[in-house]
């Protein structure tokens, strides 16, 4: 599986997120919420990741994932632990820490980071900030397909 990973414009001190990413500031992402969700436990070592900037049409970079934690059932202090543990990876703002104080949280490190030539992505309705597909192309304008939620139930 491949993974299509939205990026916040803004990270810390201002910075895009994406731009952290590719300057080597930011070597982990983390996605969180109330209960489970995508790619809580669908995503793993090896596996290819794919970054776009939300707003853009365009993928443009590219990561190997590393590392994968998954939690579930998390207190509040054990949030902030977890969260202050990775700081150095993940590079948040106060504002990216207060979102994700969440008692799920999955923390994805990647490495093998590389700027790829710009993929117009084609978006289509309802979908998520993760996506889980069988390949790039599958969202790429001239050669995607309908986007199908089978792949990211938990």
């Amino acid at each position: 599986m491949v993974h299509l990973v939205y990026c916040d414009n803004a990270g810390k001190k201002g910075e895009r997120v994406l731009d952290q990413i590719l300057a080597g500031t930011k070597k982990m992402v983390v996605r969180g919420a109330a209960g489970r969700k995508i790619p809580h436990s669908r995503v793993f070592e090896g596996e290819r990741l794919y970054f776009m900037e939300k707003g853009s049409a365009a993928i443009t970079a590219t990561a190997v994932v590393k590392a994968v934690w998954n939690h579930v059932k998390l207190t509040d202090d054990e949030i902030t632990s977890i969260l202050e543990e990775n700081q150095d990876k993940l590079n948040l703002s106060e504002k990216q820490k207060t979102r994700w104080h969440k008692k799920c949280l999955c923390l994805v490190e990647f490495e093998e980071v590389k700027e790829i030539e710009p993929l117009d992505f084609e978006h289509q309705g309802n979908m998520d900030d993760w996506l889980i597909l069988d390949k790039i192309e599958d969202v790429v304008v001239g050669t995607s397909i309908p986007y199908n939620y089978e792949k990211s139930k938990l």
